[in-house]
Order: structure tokens, then sequence, then C-alpha cells
């Protein structure tokens, strides 16, 4: 699956997590947070996943610490699927 995220429409941590909610169809049950985040991405969705932020550059300006605490769980998760040997990953990337 690949999720692509657009960066000009994501200027805080809450648009962020309404656009990850709604790629993965999760927006009536999804918490709205950094954990909720890390739920979603390491044990609920199916993999593999490609997940493309385009126009990052500009949500970084943006968002400040909050950018740098996402990027943070999403390097946990393609870790994790790493350490886990999965042959099927999640994996993302920033454009």
């Amino acid at each position: 699956m690949i999720i692509e995220l657009d960066g000009l429409s994501i200027l805080s941590e809450q648009d962020f997590h309404k656009r990850i909610a709604s790629a993965f169809s999760v927006t009536q049950y999804y918490g709205n947070n950094l954990n909720a985040l890390w739920d979603l991405l390491s044990t609920d969705v199916e993999r593999p996943i490609d997940l493309v932020w385009k126009n990052s550059e500009h949500s970084e300006k943006n968002m400040g610490d909050s950018y740098k605490k996402i990027l943070k769980i999403l390097d946990r998760v393609k870790n994790q699927d790493e350490d886990f040997g999965l042959n099927e990953k999640f994996n993302y990337q920033l454009e």
C-alpha cells in the first residue's frame, strides 16, 4: 500500500493526524495523538506500507518540534519491522 501525504496541507500535528487517519480509513477510532500513531503503524495496518510525505519541508517549517516527534515514530516503526526481519515492511520517504 502506498500512502501519500501532501505537506502543503499539513501545518500542525493535528493536520498530520487527520490526514493519516483518513489515509488509512480509521477516522472513527484513531486517537489523533502520537501514541495512536505508534499503535496504528506498528500493529494495526497490513504491510507493506510505503508512506510518501510530499512537500515535507513545508510541514517541517510550520510544525516545529511536532514534525521531529512524528519522524521519530516513523523511524521506530521502520526499525521495528527491520529488527523483526519482516519481508513486508513499513517504509517512508520525505520529498
